[in-house]
């Protein structure tokens, strides 16, 4: 999809820093800023560059600031606020802003238009970037590019006393040494620092200004009728590729992505696009991994669980899944699967009870789009010590109940995806058994008593488990009065407050209710917590209910479940949708109506992503992540219902 962004979209410096855009290289690196081309976060970066893979992140160049000198003077193209200093306004004299996988700009001043666009190669710290400046402006024209530079790991802040030399064409600073490659006039210039205003980031709580500094800068003349073009280089590695020759190959490999996902409707192949911003390498495993989400969040077990069908099986990206999944089985430990990976020396952390029976269910969904039978074999005997480790007992209170269902977390841990901690404070305590851990449970059983035969053991017992597990759920989860699912067995006033998790008892490929009662869990979750962009985290008849996110930090954290609209649920909505009302015509064309509601929100935060979260009342603007891995991965899915629809069981 191409998302065109036109004057009406920046008429103010505030209004272009609504949206932003995100190019990424597969090793953790990104590129990405507001549509104006500023840095209106800390998180902002004309280059982060990622010497690690996926999170040794590298902030190198914040922003470049472009100035062209024409007959009636010297102005900025570049747009950025400052603290104490009037702000750039160069978009004033943008015409008009592309994103088509990669970012395009078109300034017209005084007679000089100039396109703008920039790539990162893939799976290389490189950034290219390509100006084309035609002048008919009858005088000549200068154009001058300044890049400012932080040199420090992401979301720190630059150091006074840190150094920055340029010698033999390169930037080195903090034992990096940035090298410089254009066609352009670059030159040295006395050091010089700059307070940068992040405005977004001021107005969510966190911090609000940060220093740039600069000791080079690349110019060239254009004559008047002529146009020209000036490349830039900027890179990390040994070797200096054409600017061009970059940006050709990672138009060619979207492209490739996108016809290799197989879709047909435009935002369904955007979003496979849009998926491959997650893919990442992970050095420390020597396989791919999944990130959560940009710009914040590392490669997480959770995550990775609910994105990757959606981001790799959904777009045929089979061995990407294989990479990712044979890394988790590697790493299963008492029946728990990781939720963060080792960084140095550091062990994984198991803090995630759905992560490990999420597993299993991708270990399923991958055997049934591969036919990888070697795989699962495999992958087996670490499914059966998931199940074990349940029944017996884990760490983090994970544990099987004498009723079969499972119950965790205990002392101040969080286990579920609604994790949030503030010091001694639990905002959501799910301490006990929890709708949607149960759910994932019965179905991680179906799928073992399945297999089993093909591995050559009886599935018998698991058949069994799975049968009392279904008894005690409804028994115990069900509420006929209210006609709908308890979020929470634990004997706390949470158990009946409705929130989006039972979604999942509808949505999973082996499911316990009745058809009858499914369809009053849709429609609960309809009247109470469904929006055109996501599901509400908690009903706002609930006296808990946070209409807003915003703020400092722990008034983030105290509405972060409790009424914060999540899309990634809209994947289990949808699928549910369609498995209650028997996948029939109809159906799909409701939910074809209602998705036509979200494409509004893949041009709104950032260009051809989906975020993290919105507001809980008026989801109207995103927050948190601007590009979250599951939330694309799980709507991902529901195209693929509606395309070529499967039966997983």
């Amino acid at each position: 999809m191409r998302f065109i962004y036109g004057k009406q979209d920046f008429r103010s410096q505030e209004r272009g820093q609504e949206s932003c855009w995100l190019v990424t290289n597969g090793l953790g690196g990104f590129s990405s800023q507001t549509i104006t081309g500023a840095a209106a976060r800390n998180d902002h970066a004309v280059f982060m560059a990622c010497t690690q893979a996926p999170n040794h992140r590298w902030n190198l160049i914040h922003r470049l600031e472009e100035v062209l000198e024409t007959e009636g003077g010297a102005e900025h193209l570049s747009s950025q606020q400052f603290r104490g200093l009037p702000a750039e306004d160069g978009w004033k004299h943008l015409c008009s802003m592309e994103v088509d996988g990669l970012p395009h700009w078109w300034y017209q001043l005084n007679g000089v238009q100039m396109e703008k666009e920039l790539a990162l190669d893939w799976e290389r710290n490189t950034l290219a970037v390509r100006y084309r400046i035609g002048n008919e402006s009858g005088a000549d024209c200068t154009l001058t590019v300044t890049p400012w530079m932080q040199f420090v790991p992401k979301g720190k802040d630059l150091s006074a006393r840190q150094r920055f030399v340029f010698r033999e064409g390169a930037v080195e600073s903090a034992g990096l040494r940035l090298r410089i490659n254009t066609n352009g006039q670059l030159q040295e210039t006395p050091l010089r620092r700059q307070t940068l205003w992040y405005a977004y980031d001021a107005c969510d709580g966190r911090r609000a200004a940060g220093h740039t500094t600069s000791n080079v800068q690349i110019s060239i003349a254009v004559p008047a009728g002529v146009e020209k073009t000036l490349d830039m280089v900027f890179t990390l590695e040994d070797t200096l590729p054409a600017a061009g020759t970059v940006m050709q190959n990672a138009k060619k490999r979207l492209r490739a992505l996108e016809q290799q996902s197989g879709f047909r409707h435009p935002a369904a192949r955007q979003l496979a696009m849009s998926a491959d911003a997650f893919i990442t390498q992970r050095a420390s495993t020597g396989a791919k991994t999944i990130l959560a989400g940009y710009p914040f969040f590392e490669d997480w077990g959770r995550d990775t669980m609910i994105a990757l069908p959606g981001c790799t099986l959904a777009t045929g990206r089979y061995e990407d899944a294989k990479s990712i999944l044979t890394t988790f089985l590697e790493h299963e430990r008492g029946g728990l699967m990781p939720n963060l990976f080792p960084e140095g020396g550091n062990e994984p952390m198991y803090n995630t009870v759905d992560a490990a029976l999420l597993f299993i269910n991708c270990i399923w969904l991958y055997r049934s789009y591969t036919g990888d039978e070697a795989f699962v074999q495999k992958a087996w005997p670490v499914m059966k010590r998931i199940i074990e480790g349940y029944q017996k007992g884990t760490e983090f209170g994970i544990h099987m109940e004498p009723d079969g269902l499972i119950a965790a977390g205990q002392g101040l841990d969080q286990v579920t995806w609604m994790d949030v901690r503030i010091g001694d404070i639990l905002p959501t305590p799910r301490h006990g058994k929890p709708v949607e851990i149960n759910a994932y449970w019965y179905n991680a059983l179906r799928i073992m008593e399945r297999l089993a035969s093909e591995m050559g053991e009886a599935g018998q017992s698991y058949g069994e488990l799975a049968e009392k597990v279904r008894e005690s759920f409804v028994h115990q989860f069900w509420m006929e009065e209210k006609g709908y699912l308890k979020d929470l067995v634990s004997g706390t006033k949470a158990d009946e407050q409705i929130r989006c998790n039972q979604i999942w008892a509808v949505s999973m490929p082996f499911a316990m209710l009745e058809p009858r009662r499914e369809k009053l869990v849709v429609q609960t979750v309809l009247r109470h917590l469904y929006t055109p962009v996501g599901l509400r985290t908690l009903s706002p008849e609930d006296a808990e209910f946070h209409p807003t996110y915003g703020g400092l930090q722990q008034q983030r954290d105290l509405a972060y479940h409790q009424g914060t609209v999540w899309p990634f649920p809209l994947g289990a909505w949808y699928l549910a949708c369609l498995k209650v009302n028997g996948y029939s015509a109809q159906a799909k064309r409701q939910v074809k109506q209602q998705l036509a509601a979200l494409e509004p929100a893949l041009r709104e935060g950032c260009a051809g992503q989906l975020p993290e979260i919105y507001d809980g009342e008026n989801p109207t603007a995103s927050r948190g992540c601007f590009a979250q891995a599951w939330s694309v991965g799980e709507l991902l899915r529901v195209y693929e219902a509606l395309e070529r629809p499967r039966m997983e069981h």
